[in-house]
C-alpha cells in the first residue's frame, strides 16, 4: 500500500433528515443519515478497484467525496502524498485534473447547447493542457480514442445514443490527461450488448494510458469481468476487500456470499474452512437512519448469533490482503 495512488483512511459522512411534524414538536435534533460510517480503502496505479453493494449501500457518496462533490466530517483521503481535504487554489484545481469522475446518466453530464467538440476544447483550454491552434487535433484523437467518428465533434449530445454518450464523457475525463477515474454506475442504464462495448473500452484505456479505476456497479457480472480487487460495501461501511479472484471464488463475509447467490449467472462459492450461508440475501436493507448495533448485517444473517447484535465485528486479515469483518472468522 506505500505506492498506493489513493487511500482513503476512516472516512465518515451523515446527511441532516428533515423532520416531520410530530418530530419537531418532540424536539432534539434532526435525524442523522450515516452514508459513510468509518470507510477505508486503497486504489493502487492501473488498478481497477470495484465498490459494490445494494442501493443505499453509499457508494456513490463515497464516489462523490473522493472527488470533492461531497464535504467529509471525518477521515483522510491522501493522493499521492497530498491531503485532498487541505488542498486549495492550484492544488486543487491540479488534483481536480488529475481525478476524473463518470457519471451514471451522461445525457444529464453534458451540456445540451454545446456540440462535443466544443465540451473537449473547453475542457482543454479551462486547464491549460494544450496550444489554441492544437485543440482540433486533440479532439479528433480523443473521439478516435473512444472510437466515435470524427465528425462526431460537430454534434450536440441529443444526436447520440446513451453508450455514445457515455463514451464522451469517458473523451471529456481523459481529455484533461488524468490518473484516476471514478465511474459511478456507468453501465448500468445501458443495455448488456452496449454495456460490454463500454466495459472492453475501459480496459483498453487502462491498458494503453495506464489508468487507475475506482468502478461503483451493483452489478456482480460485470465487476467480475473488469476488477483487479472488489470492496464490498454495507450500510456505509466496507465489510470484505480482497482481490477479485478472491472475493468471487472464497467470499468470507455472508452478506458478499448472498450477493453472489443472488447473481442470476454467478455460481454459489465452494465451501470453505468458515461457515458458509445457504440462503440468498433476504429481506430489505435497513434504514441508514437507524443502524442495526452489532454487526450492521446481523438482521438480515442467517448464521447471526448473540454478540452478533452487541459487537461491532473486528477486520481479519487473510493472505492476500483479503479482509471481512465477521464474527463467524473469529479463530480461523
Amino acid at each position: 500500500m506505500s505506492g498506493a495512488l489513493l487511500v482513503a483512511d476512516d472516512l465518515e459522512r451523515g446527511f441532516r433528515v428533515r423532520r416531520g411534524l410530530g418530530s419537531a414538536l418532540r424536539g432534539g435534533p434532526p435525524p442523522m443519515v450515516r452514508a459513510l460510517n468509518g470507510v477505508s480503502l486503497h486504489i493502487e496505479r492501473g488498478e481497477t478497484l470495484a465498490v459494490v453493494g445494494e442501493s443505499g449501500c453509499g457508494k456513490s457518496t463515497l464516489a462523490r467525496a473522493l472527488v470533492r462533490l461531497i464535504a467529509l466530517d471525518a477521515g483522510q483521503i491522501m493522493f499521492d502524498g497530498d491531503d485532498v481535504r487541505t488542498l486549495r487554489g492550484e492544488a486543487l484545481r491540479r488534483y481536480n485534473r488529475r481525478v476524473q469522475m463518470i457519471f451514471q446518466d451522461p445525457y444529464g453530464s453534458l451540456n445540451p447547447r454545446m456540440t462535443v467538440g466544443q465540451m473537449l476544447e473547453e475542457a482543454l483550454r479551462v486547464h491549460r493542457l494544450v496550444p489554441p491552434a492544437d485543440r482540433p487535433a486533440r479532439v479528433a484523437e480523443l473521439l478516435s480514442l473512444v472510437r466515435l467518428p470524427a465528425d462526431a465533434a460537430h454534434r450536440q449530445p441529443h444526436e447520440f445514443s446513451g453508450g455514445q454518450r457515455q463514451r464522451i464523457a469517458i473523451a471529456r475525463a481523459l481529455s484533461v490527461q488524468p490518473e484516476l477515474l471514478i465511474a459511478d454506475e456507468i453501465v448500468s442504464a445501458l443495455d448488456v450488448s452496449v454495456q460490454a462495448q463500454i466495459l472492453n473500452l475501459l480496459l483498453d484505456l487502462q491498458e494503453r494510458l495506464g489508468l487507475a479505476i475506482l468502478f461503483v456497479s451493483h452489478d456482480l457480472r460485470v465487476v467480475r469481468h473488469l476488477a483487479h480487487r472488489v470492496a464490498v460495501m454495507y450500510l456505509g461501511r466496507v465489510v470484505e476487500l480482497g482481490p477479485a479472484a478472491q472475493v468471487f471464488d472464497a467470499p468470507r463475509h455472508p452478506y458478499t456470499q448472498a450477493l453472489l447467490r443472488a447473481a442470476p449467472t454467478m455460481q454459489p462459492p465452494e465451501p470453505g474452512t468458515h461457515a458458509v450461508i445457504k440462503a440468498a440475501l433476504a429481506g430489505e436493507l435497513p434504514s441508514p437512519l437507524a443502524i442495526p448495533s452489532g454487526c450492521p448485517f446481523h438482521p438480515r444473517c442467517p448464521a447471526a448469533f448473540d454478540r452478533c447484535t452487541r459487537e461491532v465485528p473486528r477486520i481479519h486479515m487473510s493472505p492476500g490482503g483479503h479482509l471481512a469483518t465477521c464474527h463467524l472468522l473469529d479463530g480461523l
